[in-house]
């Protein structure tokens, strides 16, 4: 087999180094495939282009255009996705990992994208919250924004999840406007570095956005500033010293890490042998002990059951993981491979070692290897003990690798207090078909765990699993798994994000942020506002209407009509008895229809579709016989297609007195 030079990707061209170069071997077959190194890279310079190139095109695009991009390059990945699976099995990896992997990958930039298209604004500026009131008159508020970092994201990558995890990573933070360099894991590097090459072959992405490391990253933290980011993934002592590099507290640069975590997972007290959720027990540490070989930040690590029920928990896994299949993964019926490397394995081999003076091993032997040749197999290992508070290797002790212990425990308080003994994790289960054991676990662990899955037999059938991160819920945990919070939809975005608070005229403001602010200026134009089309409308152009009086006679139909017979609308001695009013008032739905009867303009135009209303709030009581009238006013504006895009309406309706009846923002679809 020829071996692959890797190359780096630096300042928008291809480099290989010629010296200190690395050998990379197959995870299967023991074989040199690949040599990799950075070696005579100019770091300063790859940090600087992508402050003064990459940074300023990113932040020239909206988020919505940024969001595009992402499809794009999802869609890069997929039309060439068999290209990365004839590389991955190379990694010890079966299909089901390299699916995870590779298409779970592209899947989390589908996902940024959607959620950047439908909860951000086509605009630059991020507004975060409402606006706060800082003068009597109104002249003078405050707004919070979110803007991108001027500077880099460095992303340090783990060898389990080449693509995965580098997509997972670059997603919220292309997203953001951010550019970052990449730098893998060396023994799978070969197959994030394709993954790379596709998308920087794809013309997608505007010069100096990404880069490559295929190796070291040298002098690169020296260079670092307040404006830099760093998301690491990988082992709690590498963590910690790059962590601890003066660079790093000196200049404030936020590091964002996940790391070693040793995941929990919890049989419930009423989850006995025969009961569905004992069988979706076994079936899930079974599963998350030999998926990617157990090389998974988010495995089950300790498995946790009422101690009369372990000897039936040890039984059903040990037949079960008799039925696992190891072997070369490109073979039909292999439903396990190899570690990730030679190094791995020894790594896993000497865990285990360590684990086993604290427990006994009741399945597997870690020093046989199950399949011949040179590459790195190794059965799934299961451990047990007996004493899980006198054994505190397997609370502190991660074999990264298909590796488990099972344990009991005396009761509820004491599953919590075993599973926060991990010091805080990513991920933890519980499977439990009693909701108040599901509420007071979660009360009492979760401080300790980033993600808790309770899982029941109404769920399992739609379950993504213990352990599998998802783009829209946070990726981290506390304590030893790092602190951080990958992903999690738009809060995975503002971590590459400064967070501003803004003062200023209301008026000015609206302007920065290009959204109308309350106590901005209004424009009232002969066009009503629902004959524009998105690109004619804006921001602050306002419908006043005319006035209409509610009377009781529309009261007394409204409740008819609907059923809607609440006492406050149809007893007055009932309504005065009430501390909030002064007699019978008009239905809340009945003011948001008259509302509506007020502003819509009904023949057909560029609006499509009224899909929606968000901060819907009644604030004065609207009495028999008091006027109301509505300003509408065009809040925010968005194009998503050649077809339709968002237009966003702050709406008040005011009565005679000029008083606040009710306010909210109305959401429509119209022609751009």
């Amino acid at each position: 087999m020829k071996t692959q030079t890797l190359l780096n990707y630096a300042r928008d061209e291809w480099y290989a180094a010629s010296t200190s170069l690395a050998e990379v071997q197959s995870a299967v077959t023991g074989e040199t495939i690949a040599v990799t190194g950075s070696a005579g890279l100019d770091f300063a310079a790859m940090l600087d282009h992508a402050r003064r190139v990459g940074g300023p095109a990113l932040r020239r695009m909206t988020f919505h255009e940024r969001a595009h991009m992402l499809k794009a390059l999802g869609l890069a990945i997929m039309a060439r996705k068999e290209e990365l699976y004839e590389l991955s099995w190379q990694t010890g990896a079966t299909r089901t990992d390299g699916w995870i992997d590779i298409e779970g990958g592209a899947g989390t930039l589908f996902s940024f994208s959607s959620k950047g298209r439908r909860e951000l604004p086509n605009s630059r500026i991020l507004v975060d919250g409402n606006v706060e009131m800082l003068s009597r008159h109104g002249s003078f508020v405050g707004q919070h924004v979110f803007t991108p970092l001027q500077g880099v994201a460095l992303h340090i990558n783990a060898f389990n999840f080449p693509v995965w995890g580098m997509l997972e990573k670059l997603g919220p933070t292309l997203l953001a406007g951010v550019p970052a360099i990449v730098k893998p894991a060396s023994s799978t590097g070969y197959v994030a570095e394709h993954a790379f090459r596709i998308m920087i072959e794809s013309g997608i992405l505007p010069p100096g956005a990404l880069q490559l490391i295929m190796g070291g990253v040298g002098d690169l933290f020296e260079h670092l500033t307040l404006q830099d980011v760093v998301s690491f993934t990988g082992s709690a002592q590498t963590a910690m010293k790059l962590q601890s590099h003066p660079v790093i507290a000196r200049e404030s640069v936020r590091f964002i890490a996940e790391r070693d975590s040793l995941n929990a997972s919890v049989l419930g007290p009423d989850a006995a042998p025969g009961t569905p959720e004992f069988d979706l027990f076994v079936k899930e540490v079974a599963r998350e002990m030999t998926v990617k070989a157990g090389q998974k930040c988010t495995a089950i690590r300790r498995a946790m059951a009422p101690a009369a029920h372990i000897d039936a928990l040890e039984e059903a896994l040990r037949q079960r993981l008799a039925k696992v299949r190891i072997g070369d993964p490109r073979e039909e019926g292999v439903t396990m491979g190899a570690l990730a490397s030679r190094a791995q394995l020894a790594s896993v081999r000497a865990a285990v070692t360590e684990l086993t003076r604290s427990a006994r091993i009741v399945a597997g032997d870690p020093d046989a290897s199950p399949v011949a040749g040179n590459g790195a197999f190794i059965s799934p290992i299961l451990l047990r003990t007996d004493d899980p508070w006198g054994s505190p290797a397997v609370h502190d002790v991660e074999a990264f690798g298909p590796v488990s212990t099972i344990m009991p425990y005396r009761d509820l308080a004491d599953a919590v207090a075993l599973a926060n003994r991990g010091m805080g994790s990513l991920a933890l289960s519980l499977f439990t078909y009693d909701s108040a054991v599901a509420e007071e676990f979660v009360l009492g662990a979760g401080a300790y765990h980033g993600r808790m899955m309770i899982l029941d037999r109404t769920s399992a059938k739609e379950s993504t699993g213990h352990g599998s991160p998802l783009p829209v819920l946070v990726h981290g945990g506390p304590g030893r798994a790092g602190g951080g919070e990958e992903m999690g939809g738009v809060r995975g975005v503002t971590h590459y994000m400064q967070r501003t608070a803004l003062q200023g005229a209301p008026e000015m403001l609206s302007r920065v942020v290009r959204q109308w602010l309350p106590g901005a200026a209004k424009a009232e134009g002969e066009i009503h506002p629902f004959r524009k089309r998105i690109s004619e409308l804006e921001i602050g152009y306002t419908l006043k209407t005319a006035s209409r009086i509610v009377t009781l006679e529309d009261i007394e139909h409204f409740a008819e009509f609907t059923g809607d017979n609440f006492y406050a609308h149809m007893d007055e001695e009932a309504a005065r008895a009430n501390p909030i009013f002064d007699g019978r008032v008009a239905h809340g739905y009945l003011i948001l229809s008259f509302a509506a009867g007020l502003f819509v303009d009904p023949a057909p135009g560029p609006v499509l579709a009224n899909y929606g209303l968000e901060g819907l709030r009644f604030l004065t009581p609207l009495y028999p016989g008091d006027a109301m009238r509505v300003e509408l006013t065009v809040k925010t504006r968005s194009v998503r297609n050649e077809e339709m895009g968002e237009v966003r309406w702050a709406v008040f309706v005011f009565n005679q007195k000029d008083e606040v009846v009710a306010s909210y923002d109305l959401l429509t679809m119209n022609r751009p």
